[in-house]
């Protein structure tokens, strides 16, 4: 599951690339794409619908929702540490928040909680969670240790792979035939998105690669079904985290700060729908941080987040 992830986010850099929103009010494009971490609140900000923001708006916004559904572009070297200050910000202005990292699987939070709690050390806590550089980059290894300064829960809320697998390749009876202890680790959707959401998946997995295992002739009917599988999974992959930010809001924590791949989150995306439904009315800010330089925006890119943090070109923040 995690090397799926490293995967497409790498896929998703490629995504919707036909343009973005425009320049937001403290650094222009150009200054962007040289940002260094040290930059990480200087960033250009916008609504979705275009408007400039600044970025004690959105942790202002943030502060005051019950979820925050922070979509990130994976490994990026400043949109990490930019998602890593808003976090702090949050925690700065509401101390009943929460962390939840995509990354991290529910049959690993005994052992978060073991770190949090100083049962075990750091080291220990990275073994047994199988934490690498890819897995746990510095941002989200900054934002664990705020919530472990600040005494905050940090929620392993995503489905672990052996089930993501699972609905992959068998569909999800064969995770409805599984015992009660194994059914806790993930959570089947109630349906499966359409609209945008399955058309822009279709879209990534349509990308040369994306579905690899497949022959290279393989028929119109063996991709369909190489995508619903891989759509299953992606499902399985929001529902569970839906969940997990559905019941920690419930258990009192708020807002609780979802970190995930931006792909999750955009336009209303499948964890955004899922949370929706199985927490109707709940208060979300979606903050999407994207590796691009900011531009006007188009009927195409309105509505991608309430905010859009451009954070520019990996490529370019990486040489800095």
């Amino acid at each position: 599951m995690r090397a799926f992830f490293t995967a497409f986010g790498v896929l998703l850099s490629g995504l919707l690339v036909a343009g973005c929103a425009g320049s937001g009010p403290a650094v222009k494009p150009a200054e962007a794409e040289a940002m260094k971490p040290a930059d990480a609140r200087a960033v250009p900000i916008l609504r979705g619908d275009g408007a400039a923001a600044s970025w004690d708006e959105v942790v202002s916004a943030a502060s005051r929702a019950e979820a925050v559904l922070i979509g990130e572009s994976h490994g990026h070297p400043v949109g990490l540490p930019a998602a890593a200050a808003l976090f702090e910000d949050i925690l700065a202005r509401n101390e009943r928040a929460a962390l939840a990292l995509e990354f991290f699987e529910r049959n690993e939070q005994a052992a978060v909680d073991d770190y949090l709690t100083g049962i075990t050390d750091a080291k220990t806590f990275k073994e047994r969670t199988g934490r690498t550089a890819s897995n746990y980059p510095g941002g989200h290894h900054a934002m664990v240790e705020l919530a472990k300064a600040k005494n905050r829960p940090v929620i392993a809320g995503n489905a672990p792979r052996v089930y993501v697998r699972a609905a992959r390749r068998d569909g999800y009876d064969r995770l409805r035939g599984l015992t009660p202890e194994q059914a806790r680790l993930f959570r089947i959707p109630d349906e499966l998105p359409t609209g945008r959401y399955r058309v822009d998946f279709d879209a990534v997995m349509d990308q040369p690669g994306a579905l690899h295992g497949l022959p290279e002739d393989a028929t119109p009917e063996q991709k369909r079904e190489a995508k619903d599988g891989m759509f299953r999974s992606q499902s399985v992959w929001d529902w569970t985290m839906a969940e997990s930010v559905a019941r920690a809001l419930n258990a009192g924590a708020a807002p609780v700060v979802q970190v995930v791949g931006r792909f999750h989150i955009e336009h209303d995306g499948g964890l955004v729908m899922a949370l929706e439904k199985l927490r109707p009315g709940t208060r979300m800010v979606t903050v999407a941080f994207v590796d691009e330089a900011s531009a006007p925006v188009t009927d195409e890119t309105s509505g991608r987040a309430d905010y859009v943090v451009y954070v520019g070109p990996v490529h370019a923040a990486a040489s800095n």
